[in-house]
């Protein structure tokens, strides 16, 4: 009887265990990691067993717990990397996120207490993609683990993102992992299956014919016009430029690099990568420097995009000032990038809009001053104020023709809707600069530069991405690279960017897919109600 009593208690434990854990491991190792690696196709199946576990469990505290537990070892997986620039950062940002991810289960739960399994599952897919969205319109979002963005290295099967954006993308997955459940089931009867055997045959065939389709027509089109660009990788340890390194031999390395390409490869712009002048040049006591730079530019005769901190005076009633105010200072800071020209003296400048939670900006400090304590700030800045413009920078190239590209500034890479807004204000081509020196040779630099795909693909407009120690790299509008450089090493990359002035759908309605998904969740959600009462 005792030997009975061991095996039931045995069968409760490993089902309680096993599946979700198994949901966590597919998810996490789906997402992208050093490039030689490539199990995106994982995500495909990968909340199957989840959900298969979730199935006949009717108490909400396993039900929860099952649902977090998978979500704690997928963000453990893909996140662990941050731990690497700020241990409680890092696990802060692993638990946390590990429960926003568990939100879609909770409604998931909801739905199949109200309408059973099969309706539930029938409403996951509009439910995740909508709570995916809504989740990054809040300044608590990292957002870094929208479920479609572990499919940015599979270029074959995303190229329909300029129609969807990456939530479609979220929706095909989901969709796919519940059709895959169902045919895997018991319960269904054989002309089900079928049916759905051939729905997920299409899943798979309609992309690639599309991907196939935009491939060529890119082929076809390669005569638009390009502007030459330089991209400079200091490799500058990223504790060491902020604390070691003075600006006279910071400036010094990046002379050096960018003379010596200019001389040989006369690009049509430079770019220097995220806060690689790390101190306020544009203060007046550090007016020899920002002296020598314009002087470095004008004997380069070409334009300089750098980026570097940015401080503004704050006067009272200004547009800053609450900002300022919860800091105690009497300067906005700024994580923010300037375009310096050749015989002009405006400078162009974008502030950073979007910033790491916690690491660059606490959320909500200027309602709530005293949370700044809680900030884990990896760049000597005790906090970022955030930009309120996405800016649109312009410049001429050397035969005479005017060019405008988008600045996008490290994090904000993952922010479709942000990207999208300044393709619509005009950009023609896509810079990204970064530092992910903080990160090591651990995955997260890699993981950060295959995202940057996807919004090249949204919008089709190809992407000179500049980081300070790597990964720095071209995407042409499909978001394939075609010109990379080693990381951590000093070195300057010269290619060919493409100019684009077509708007996607996608970009023109960002934010369809996914407010169509909250309001087809809202209507299943009333059916559910209706569907109890009946």
């Amino acid at each position: 009887m005792s030997i009975v009593g061991r095996g039931a208690g045995l069968r409760p434990l490993s089902g309680t265990f096993f599946l979700p854990l198994l949901s966590g491991l597919l998810l996490g190792i789906s997402f992208p990691t050093w490039p030689s690696v490539h199990l995106e196709p994982l995500a495909w199946i990968a909340l199957a067993p989840l959900l298969l576990s979730l199935e006949h469990e009717e108490r909400f505290g396993p039900f929860f717990r099952k649902s977090w537990m998978a979500m704690l070892l997928f963000c453990l997986i893909t996140l662990w990397w941050v731990s690497l620039a700020t241990l409680v950062g890092g696990i802060l940002t692993v638990f946390i996120q590990s429960f926003f991810s568990t939100v879609p289960f909770l409604a998931f739960y909801y739905f199949r207490k109200k309408a059973g399994f099969r309706f539930a599952l029938l409403a996951l897919p509009f439910v995740w993609t909508g709570w995916e969205w809504a989740y990054m319109q809040q300044d608590l979002s990292l957002g870094w683990l929208t479920f479609g963005n572990s499919q940015a290295n599979l270029l074959w099967m995303v190229q329909y993102a300029d129609v969807t954006g990456v939530w479609g993308i979220s929706f095909w997955l989901v969709t796919f992992n519940v059709l895959a459940l169902l045919l895997v089931r018991g319960g269904e009867s054989f002309a089900v299956k079928a049916g759905i055997a051939m729905v997920i045959t299409l899943m798979i065939v309609v992309p690639l014919l599309y991907a196939r389709q935009i491939f060529r027509n890119t082929s076809l089109n390669a005569t638009s016009p390009e502007v030459r660009v330089a991209l400079v990788q200091p490799n500058i340890d990223p504790h060491e430029k902020w604390t070691g390194l003075g600006p006279a031999q910071t400036l010094s390395r990046l002379y050096s690099l960018t003379g010596q390409a200019v001389g040989e490869e006369r690009p049509e712009l430079i770019i220097w990568p995220e806060t690689a002048i790390p101190f306020s040049i544009r203060l007046p006591e550090n007016k020899p420097y920002m002296d020598s730079v314009n002087s470095m530019v004008e004997r380069w005769n070409t334009p300089l995009l750098t980026g570097f901190p940015d401080e503004e005076l704050v006067m009272p009633h200004s547009a800053s000032n609450e900002a300022v105010a919860a800091s105690g200072g009497e300067y906005a800071a700024y994580n923010a990038s300037m375009l310096l020209q050749p015989t002009v003296r405006m400078v162009q400048i974008y502030r950073k809009m979007r910033l790491v939670p916690f690491g660059e900006r606490v959320p909500y400090m200027e309602y709530f001053p005293w949370l700044e304590r809680l900030n884990f700030s990896m760049s000597g800045i005790s906090s970022w104020q955030k930009g309120r413009e996405a800016t649109v920078m312009h410049f001429t190239s050397r035969d005479g023709h005017p060019v405008s590209m988008a600045n996008i500034i490290c994090y904000e890479s993952i922010f479709p809707g942000q990207v999208s807004q300044f393709v619509r204000n005009g950009a023609q081509f896509l810079t990204l600069v970064t530092n992910d020196g903080w990160y090591g040779t651990s995955y997260g630099p890699w993981q950060h530069a295959a995202i940057g795909r996807l919004r090249c693909i949204e919008n089709r407009r190809a992407m000179a991405r500049c980081a300070n120690t790597g990964v720095t790299l071209f995407y042409d509008t499909c978001g394939r690279s075609y010109a990379e450089t080693p990381w951590w090493q000093q070195s300057v990359l010269i290619a060919a960017a493409p100019l684009e002035n077509r708007i996607t759908f996608y970009t023109a309605h960002a934010d369809l897919v996914p407010q169509v998904c909250l309001g087809i969740s809202g209507l299943l959600a009333l059916a559910a109600v209706a569907r109890k009462r009946r």
